[in-house]
């Protein structure tokens, strides 16, 4: 939570609400770095790992095959995903998950307008 405090200059009106904070805060600081983890700029020879993850990953049940092309690729199942990010809505660093998700991975998007109750999570 200092970290995201740092990062939003001084926490003014973007303080993740105490019971989130306190709920789990493995999982709210896994995020944190999670995000700083896949923002990091790229190197002029080598791309982001975190950020190429972020790009790739596909639902476990997707009925395509899973090709191990990228090193970095993996599977998650976008229920689970899609359930979490609507109960978790309220912190700021879910929103911003969310939106990274949304316009870097074509997968999540796909999920995500196939879905008929996007209302959870609006």
């Amino acid at each position: 939570a200092g970290l995201w405090t740092v990062f939003t200059l001084g926490g003014v009106g973007s303080k993740a609400p105490p019971q989130l904070e306190q709920s789990s805060p493995l999982a709210n600081q896994s995020l944190l770095l999670l995000l700083v983890l896949a923002n990091l700029t790229d190197a002029p020879d080598t791309p982001n790992p975190y950020r190429q993850a972020i790009m790739s990953f596909k639902n476990t049940q997707d009925s395509t095959a899973f090709s191990s092309s990228s090193p970095h690729a993996f599977q998650i199942n976008f229920n689970s995903l899609y359930t979490a990010l609507c109960e978790q809505q309220k912190a700021d660093q879910a929103t911003l998950l969310l939106y990274m998700l949304l316009h870097q991975n074509g997968n999540v998007r796909t999920y995500v307008l196939a879905r008929t109750d996007v209302e959870n999570l609006v």
